[in-house]
């Protein structure tokens, strides 16, 4: 192990880096490109940036290279118009794979003197600015110093290091958030492995790579591999790391059965850093070395050598300790909401719906309006698609509803459905709850309403009713009510925008076709596919029987290759 802070005050190493864009990088070469920005860096007078990059070996190497010119590193957790606003008006300055026009160009790759040996680092001083995303809330800034991400380095080489050996590490999840900046870049540069730069879009992509590695992985897509997946691939691993969320025991099942490998999952956050892990079947948690649990009237205190003091911090999540010193997950402490004066967890709710038969997971959320009420995402299970499929989509909201009544008032059941292939997530692999809130929440009389999704990374299948009170039908035409082409396109723009990551201005259209008129109460697929490099967003409307409308809507500005 070499001390991150001591990293590039180092001989030279043998074993590349990094793999990035079809080939192997020598520590030479990563060496002198650091040196090469950190001069640069040098020379500029700002004291915060604000780093993100979609792949993992540029964003080492500006990490790194502003560390050793004594900056302050901003990591987002995303590259969203609202995120790089928010950290703009916090002082920094962008820099990498962001949208805005005040972005550093970090296109090119300055090469310095990589001769001279660099002094370490302060591990006490160098310190990163974890930005949240602020998927399930306000995002807020959490300082990490490098002193504090090596002892979590350390840890972890000692828990795993022989297990991995030599392995390289692939990843689905983005090195933007603590758990894939830990286990995919910090870890592997410490330990002396190869991390591969591009994230894998998909578990089958990686898969085909999977010879002498290790994944870096969330629930979110381990819950994907079903009967098709390239099981072999699995098998070849090393190591499966899952974080982000609790595994599900059905998920773990799998992934043991078919690729003889019991994923290693680890419990942390942000503020807290990793401090807990297990492999199913086993339900319990076992603490990292360092780590204490103080339950108490009020909840559940952690002590740890990854936080800043020794005050320890409070947990938001229920635990049990076990007579062995382990633990068991019970659930969130801060989900209890109040309907109509009733009292309600949300976290029991989607328990309740998971144990149906018809339910594989759901995600449970308070819409506010006039009167706040509860709506559920949800992912049907086989008999579930099939329950729905015969029966059709009221009948089986009925079901749920009627399993539901026998834990809850029917004042706290959720009163809006969607259901989805799959619960959306972030590059971090956690739900993304914002997402869900827009999807369940647009004006009824303004917008469709939205009944199923399907959701992929460019592309997206929407089913649609057309409510009969829309707001549009009064005057367009009287007597004969028909939806306007204005419409239908301001909904594709509605939806465009909030499934896709679409940050310029809208220019023209190009191709749109009318080819029949949408009448109130008709249940139509609207299918989106966003093209980045061109900046064109396609779209269809259509029923089983024929076509209703397409086109594409073209977007200005600067596009790249998504």
């Amino acid at each position: 192990m070499i001390a991150l802070s001591d990293l590039l005050a180092a001989d030279e190493r043998q074993q590349p880096i990094a793999y990035h864009q079809g080939s192997y990088v020598r520590f030479e070469e990563f060496k002198a490109s650091v040196v090469g920005w950190m001069q640069r860096f040098a020379e500029e007078p700002c004291r915060a940036y604000a780093l993100y990059t979609d792949d993992a070996y540029p964003f080492a190497t500006l990490l790194f290279a502003l560390l050793y010119a004594g900056k302050e590193v901003w990591i987002a957790g995303n590259n969203r118009p609202g995120t790089a606003t928010l950290l703009l008006q916090a002082g920094c300055r962008l820099i990498g794979d962001w949208h805005s026009t005040e972005t550093l160009d970090a296109s090119g790759r300055p090469v310095g003197d990589a001769g001279p040996i660099l002094l370490p680092l302060n591990p006490d001083r160098a310190r990163l600015v974890i930005f949240t995303s602020g998927s399930t809330g306000e995002a807020k800034p959490v300082i990490k110093r490098l002193s504090q991400l090596q002892a979590e380095v350390d840890t972890l080489e000692r828990q795993w290091g022989t297990l991995l050996s030599r392995a390289e590490a692939l990843a689905t999840v983005s090195h933007q958030h603590i758990y894939g900046l830990l286990f995919r870049v910090l870890w592997p540069l410490s330990a002396g492995r190869c991390f591969h730069s591009r994230m894998a879009i998909s578990p089958e992509v990686l898969l085909q790579q999977s010879k002498n590695a290790y994944w870096v992985a969330s629930p979110a897509h381990l819950k994907r591999l079903d009967q098709n997946s390239p099981w072999g691939g699995l098998a070849r691993l090393a190591a499966i790391f899952s974080s982000g969320g609790p595994l599900p025991h059905s998920a773990a099942q799998r992934i043991l059965a078919n690729g003889n490998r019991a994923a290693i999952e680890v419990y942390g956050s942000t503020e807290t850093g990793g401090i807990a892990w297990r492999q199913q079947p086993d339900p319990a948690w076992t603490l990292f070395e360092g780590m204490t649990l103080s339950p108490d009237d009020s909840g559940t205190m952690l002590h740890s050598p990854y936080l800043p003091n020794d005050e320890g911090l409070r947990l938001d999540d229920r635990i049990r300790l076990e007579a062995d010193g382990r633990f068991l997950l019970l659930g969130r402490e801060d989900r209890i909401v109040k309907i109509e004066e009733k009292r309600l967890s949300l976290t029991e709710l989607e328990q309740r719906l998971s144990d149906t038969p018809w339910i594989e997971e759901a995600v449970v959320l308070v819409i506010e309006k006039g009167r706040d009420l509860v709506a559920a995402a949800a992912v049907l299970s086989a008999e579930g698609r099939e329950y729905q499929k015969t029966n059709g989509r009221k009948a089986l909201i009925r079901q749920l509803r009627e399993a539901l009544h026998q834990w809850f008032d029917a004042v706290v059941l959720p009163r809006k459905w969607l259901f989805l292939t799959h619960l959306p997530v972030t590059l971090q692999g956690k739900v993304e709850t914002r997402l869900l809130e827009q999807l369940l929440a647009a004006d009824s009389d303004k917008f469709p309403h939205l009944q199923t999704c399907r959701l992929e990374a460019d592309c997206a299948e929407l089913l649609i009713k057309v409510p009969e009170d829309l707001l549009y039908f009064r005057d367009h035409f009287k007597g004969h009510p028909i939806l306007p082409g204005v419409v239908q396109i301001s909904w594709v723009e509605h939806f465009g925008k909030m499934l896709f990551p679409i940050a310029t201005a809208f220019s023209q259209l190009e191709a749109v076709k009318f080819i029949k008129v949408i009448q109130p109460g008709r249940e139509l697929k609207l299918k989106l596919r966003w093209k980045a490099t061109s900046g064109k967003l396609c779209f269809n409307f259509s029923s089983e029987q024929q076509a209703y409308s397409s086109g594409r809507l073209v977007y200005a500005g600067k596009h790249r290759e998504s």
